[in-house]
């Protein structure tokens, strides 16, 4: 079969699917459990859907890397015999999906990786707080190997597509996540942002995508992850879903390094913000490679800034002074890498680059990982005093509209980092920083391809951006567009 065969049979399959999925899970996530509290529906029937729409799109999407049929249907029943003794949680019987580098009890962790690795006997911290709130959880993700690139490929698991164009990556790391929910395949799902890796793929499947502030959703039994670099996330179709699922997985376990102080994500978006002063920036941050923004998607997020505009806010262009934060960017990757493919059964079947990722954390990982640490407070005072100036910065999150399956594959590690970079580098910056950003649908391309801006604010901002997300999407009603021209 041709790739453009190929192709066409995919988005053909995708297409077909979508209706189906509108009408069940992906009613939303808010809807579905409050049918399930009000008993409209069963948590099983849910789940079989579920399982069902997973199981029709996984030789298309390759979504996931693990399915849990029999462990979620068990759950499902479980979750039926609690609501109907008249226990309420807020995602009681709700049935969702994990990346596949949280730990669920009894299955492997492989993050991306070939090989074999042993079933964890423990939920992670985030997990097992999506099962405090009644989740179920049907399955684990897909990433690229140890959550390295934007995209969602790699000889463990083969290639995971867009649901809009399967010709085209949903982006990574988060791919397989940002793939299921896109496709209606569950209503949301969680993720993990190292590098922009829940609001890349968000951008590109046209959903929003939380990365909160570091340390909000625990990443035990990982002190810190890729040290303080990444952060656990939400992918959701709606502002509000994606708030009910931010506090539902949000908290600590006694043994994370970061304690930010709790706040509503839920309470946030019922209230409609002050008028802002938001700082429209299309300045990158210097990494001493070629890049350029791509010309849709500029005019995307200028559209979305004169959507605000006429909303009531003030958007005047400025860009936040990033001098070299680039340096203190790569001792703390590649090291988090070199840490990660310690713990791989076999290296050796590891990416070529992975291996060039480790070499070179293991040469940054003493004083320039030290080094890159301490000047972290330095780039917070530095860029953070546009905040004393704005209330937000808006940006695009990509520079580029999805990249084509296989756009990387086959490169070298430099050339792999240098075409990452020109596709993705306005998302990076805000995990040195430890600070928050919010991606919401900015519109799609002439062909089709979704497109995504980012709001990002400093300390704890959470509650504005997610406040205005809501306000910006009843304006602009991008929920009412699926895959296959919905």
């Amino acid at each position: 079969m041709t790739s453009g065969t190929k192709a066409s049979t995919v988005s053909s399959a995708v297409s077909s699917s979508v209706p189906s999925a509108v009408s069940s899970v992906c009613s939303g996530l808010e809807d579905t459990a409050k049918a399930l509290a009000e008993g409209d529906v069963c948590a099983r029937r849910l789940t079989e859907e579920a399982l069902e729409r997973i199981a029709a799109a996984q030789p298309q999407l390759n979504a996931f890397r693990i399915v849990r049929t029999e462990a979620a249907l068990a759950e499902a029943d479980a979750a039926d015999r609690r609501l109907a003794a008249g226990e309420r949680l807020p995602l009681l019987g709700v049935p969702l999906a994990v990346k596949d580098d949280m730990d669920v009890a009894g299955e492997p962790t492989a993050f991306g990786c070939p090989g074999e690795f042993p079933p964890k006997t423990a939920d992670s911290e985030a997990v097992r707080r999506l099962r405090a709130a009644g989740a179920i959880i049907v399955g684990k993700t897909q990433t690229p190997e140890l959550g390295q690139w934007p995209f969602t490929e790699g000889p463990a698991f083969g290639e995971t597509r867009n649901p809009w164009n399967p010709a085209h990556t949903p982006g990574g790391s988060s791919g397989g996540s940002a793939a299921a929910v896109a496709a209606g395949l569950v209503p949301a799902a969680l993720g993990s942002d190292g590098a922009g890796s829940v609001r890349i793929p968000a951008a590109w499947t046209h959903l929003v995508g939380v990365k909160p502030q570091r340390g909000r959703i625990s990443t035990w039994p990982e002190p810190e992850s890729f040290h303080g670099l990444t952060v656990n996330g939400v992918l959701a179709r709606t502002v509000a879903d994606a708030a009910l699922l931010l506090d539902a997985a949000s908290g600590q376990h006694p043994g994370d390094r970061h304690h930010p102080a709790p706040v509503s994500a839920v309470e946030a978006i019922r209230r409609t913000p002050r008028r802002l002063r938001i700082a429209l920036s299309f300045g990158m941050a210097f990494t001493a490679t070629a890049k350029s923004l791509d010309p849709e998607v500029r005019s995307a997020v200028e559209r979305l800034a004169g959507q605000l505009e006429a909303l009531g806010h003030e958007v005047v262009p400025e860009d936040p002074r990033y001098g070299q934060i680039g340096l203190t960017f790569v001792p703390r990757a590649t090291r988090g890498v070199r840490d990660w493919a310690s713990r791989v059964p076999d290296p050796a079947l590891l990416d070529p680059r992975t291996h060039e990722a480790m070499r070179t954390g293991r040469i940054l990982g003493g004083l320039p990982l030290r080094v890159s640490r301490r000047a972290e407070a330095l780039l917070r005072r530095r860029i953070g005093e546009i905040f004393g100036r704005f209330d937000v910065v808006l940006t695009p999150t990509t520079a580029t509209p999805p990249l084509r399956i296989g756009a990387l594959s086959g490169l070298g590690a430099m050339a792999t980092d240098r075409a990452m970079i020109a596709a993705c580098p306005y998302a990076w910056t805000w995990n040195v920083l430890g600070w928050p950003g919010v991606n919401i649908p900015a519109g799609l391309t002439a062909e089709g391809l979704p497109m995504g801006a980012q709001l990002l604010g400093p300390e704890g901002a959470e509650p504005l951006l997610l406040a205005l997300a809501a306000q910006a999407e009843a304006a602009g009603a991008w929920t009412q567009r699926w895959p296959g021209g919905g």
